[in-house]
């Protein structure tokens, strides 16, 4: 996944650059655009908030450990697949990238936001998989997933707010 998040926002990047050097309208257009898309996904996080999720039993641990090479290979090109087959996450590096990027970003960018991309996408998803995994942390959550939801999709829609503020 934080490969993948890496491509996307190396790719966001790029193409946003080029864009915006070739046609600067573009830039405000793409603000605008991106913001009204960020609302709107906060204002579905925010209406599914309260509907309950259905959380199967989780897996015994007594089978046998799959074989290391192979296994972690799929995973890696499953996880890569799942993240790059997205478009959602294209489009809100875009909106992300056009509310907090400078019009001509400094050259280091190039190098530095992917990274942090993976980072904070790999980061996350291990975030997640050690927190959710346990039975304790899961109901935790399914207890405050309202709360969660909310806020989540308050920050989200706040970021759609500003680029649209913003947009010039």
């Amino acid at each position: 996944m934080g490969t993948g998040a890496a491509i996307f926002a190396l790719a966001a990047l790029l193409g946003l650059h080029a864009l915006f050097t070739a046609v600067p309208w573009v830039y405000t257009a793409l603000k605008v655009l991106g913001g009204v898309y960020l609302i709107y996904l906060a204002y579905r996080i925010w209406r599914g908030a309260s509907q309950p999720l259905t959380v199967n039993a989780p897996t015994p641990v007594l089978a046998p450990a799959p074989a290391a090479g192979h296994d972690v290979r799929r995973t890696f090109l499953i996880g890569l697949g799942t993240q790059l087959s997205n478009p959602k996450t294209a489009i809100v590096f875009s909106s992300v990238f056009a509310a907090l990027l400078p019009r001509t970003p400094p050259s280091y960018f190039f190098g530095a936001l992917p990274f942090i991309a993976f980072c904070i996408d790999a980061g996350w998803y291990t975030i997640v998989a050690c927190t959710l995994s346990s039975p304790a942390s899961r109901s935790a959550y399914l207890r405050y997933k309202t709360l969660v939801d909310r806020a989540a999709g308050g920050i989200m829609g706040a970021l759609g707010i500003r680029l649209i503020t913003t947009a010039r």
